[in-house]
């Protein structure tokens, strides 16, 4: 940064005051950015408390807990629900705090991806870094198509709380419907993510009081009316059953990918860090804050739904079972829908969201060459108020073409969603492993400090968590499958996107290749 572009001495009055402390958190943290090898292209116009609402939104607890509540019901009832996402929270809060550690000391947008060569030993970081960031990418890419596509099931599923005259389905969902549906979401969160970057902090600072207002709204009307009754507290907190297939034990791992879907965003916050004012403090403190309160907020929402639960044998014949359940308690379609609507309205802000964070991902990932066609996919665009446009159209068109998978399986949503969270998780583990083999010594000095028992603690437990969630969820939901469209094709996604990024490697990589700068 030359000298015409330092900050001017700090000025003492009010508002002023505040300005010139914000803009020299903005300096301090482009010149940190500059001295880990990059050029600052965006605007930082994002405060602590708008980072942590983006992070809340990413993970948009009762929207997320919404689209996938057939899998714990099928998989566990409502012990499953429950205590499965109290234990997954308790795992991502460890994840959060480790990723918290490193993000303080490299704060850019190539997130994990970054970390993980900075991290690693000369001689392997540049396999490290590429392994790790088409990781995080594809994981960033899949998770935001799971996003928009759950949007599209769960509307479906919204609208169908009304009935036909023959007391048939409204909308009936055929294939071609639903992924034009899809397309219309997707091109909606595009479009707004990338015309009102610079309003974008307000929407998400709004969305967390609409979030609230719609839960606690959600919780009174059907407590109070509970048209179908209600269970006893024993029932609610103890009842176990399985309707999967799988054994008892192992049916209650499956049914995970309930919790772990709706924490998965937890390290997506990372790559907005050149777009926030002092990443170094903010993003770690927002991560570990945002999984605490959607704790929080995920056992008021699903608490209240376990109390009025159908009766769970008819309860899984849908896809989307919360619109079934708010019906049965409020006792009519348009008090049902007009509950929806909180959740709906929650679920488009959560794919712009995504889409925002992946783009710069994307953006991240290019700028050290490791996407064919980089060149294109960096480019900034300063009409839109320094938008990376290109690398939010190609993700885009990747959850566009993956989004035809529906066509030939309505369990695509399944596999979208953990291919999502398997590789999410796995790129996160990737620089906290890399940390640990290198005794931490570099987040021993990091602002954001664990200490030494505690970091080693969280660290092992976000690792086993990893290793465990990759052969998890790339499992069916219910076995015996004897319906091609119910597989759960997660684990071909994933190949896919991995064999596209060995050959790449093969053919590019290995040789032209450099990584990021080194700090």
């Amino acid at each position: 940064m030359d000298d015409g572009q330092m900050k001017k001495p700090i000025t003492t009055t009010g508002d002023a005051l505040r300005a010139e402390l914000a803009g020299a958190d903005s300096d301090s943290a482009d010149q940190l950015l500059t001295s880990l090898g990059y050029t600052p292209e965006m605007k930082r116009n994002r405060s602590t408390f708008e980072v942590a609402s983006m992070s809340f939104i990413l993970a948009s607890i009762p929207y997320g807990l919404s689209t996938t509540l057939y899998y714990p019901l099928v998989a566990s009832g409502p012990v499953g629900i429950i205590w499965g996402w109290l234990a997954v929270s308790l795992i991502i809060l460890t994840v959060a705090a480790s990723l918290g550690e490193i993000t303080s000391v490299y704060p850019t947008a190539g997130g994990v991806y970054y970390q993980s060569f900075q991290l690693a030993p000369p001689e392997w970081r540049h396999l490290a870094a590429w392994t790790c960031g088409w990781l995080y990418m594809v994981g960033n890419v899949t998770i935001t198509l799971a996003v928009n596509f759950g949007t599209t099931l769960f509307l479906v599923g919204c609208i169908n709380v009304f009935e036909a005259a023959d007391g048939g389905l409204v909308f009936a969902g055929d294939p071609w419907q639903v992924f034009l549906v899809f397309l219309a979401i997707t091109f909606l969160c595009n479009a707004v993510s990338a015309l009102g970057n610079k309003w974008l902090p307000i929407l998400d600072t709004f969305a967390i009081f609409w979030t609230f207002a719609g839960v606690v709204a959600i919780i009174v009307c059907v407590l109070a009316m509970a048209k179908e009754g209600r269970h006893d507290a024993k029932w609610v907190f103890t009842h176990f059953e399985v309707n999967s297939g799988w054994t008892p034990g192992w049916s209650f791992m499956v049914g995970l990918l309930h919790a772990a879907y709706a924490t998965s965003s937890t390290g997506m916050i990372i790559s907005m860090c050149e777009e926030v004012r002092a990443p170094a403090e903010q993003v770690p403190k927002a991560m570990v804050l945002t999984v605490c309160i959607n704790t929080v907020a995920g056992l008021m929402f699903m608490i209240p739904l376990v109390f009025v639960l159908p009766d769970i044998q008819e309860l899984i014949l849908s896809a989307q079972p919360v619109p079934v359940i708010i019906k049965a308690a409020v006792g009519n379609s348009g008090g049902a829908f007009g509950l929806l609507i909180p959740l709906l309205v929650l679920a488009l802000i959560c794919g712009i969201g995504c889409t925002t964070a992946t783009s710069r991902c994307v953006y991240a990932f290019a700028r050290d060459g490791a996407i064919p066609g980089s060149r294109l996919w960096k480019q900034i665009d300063h009409r839109l108020d320094e938008v990376p446009l290109n690398a939010m159209m190609l993700s885009m068109v990747v959850q566009i073409v993956l989004g035809a998978i529906y066509f030939g399986s309505t369990a695509a949503f399944n596999a979208f969603s953990g291919v999502g969270v398997i590789a999410l998780t796995a790129s996160y583990a990737a620089p906290i492993v890399i940390s640990m083999l290198t005794g931490r010594k570099t987040v021993s000095t990091a602002k954001f400090n664990l200490g030494a028992p505690l970091g080693w603690f969280c660290n092992i437990v976000a690792t086993c968590w990893s290793l465990l969630a990759i052969p998890l969820f790339c499992m069916p939901t219910i076995v015996p499958v004897v319906d091609p469209a119910l597989m759960n094709y997660a684990s071909v996604v994933f190949v896919g996107f991995t064999v596209i990024s060995i050959g790449w490697y093969v053919a590019w990589g290995r040789i032209h290749y450099i990584g990021p700068p080194v700090a």
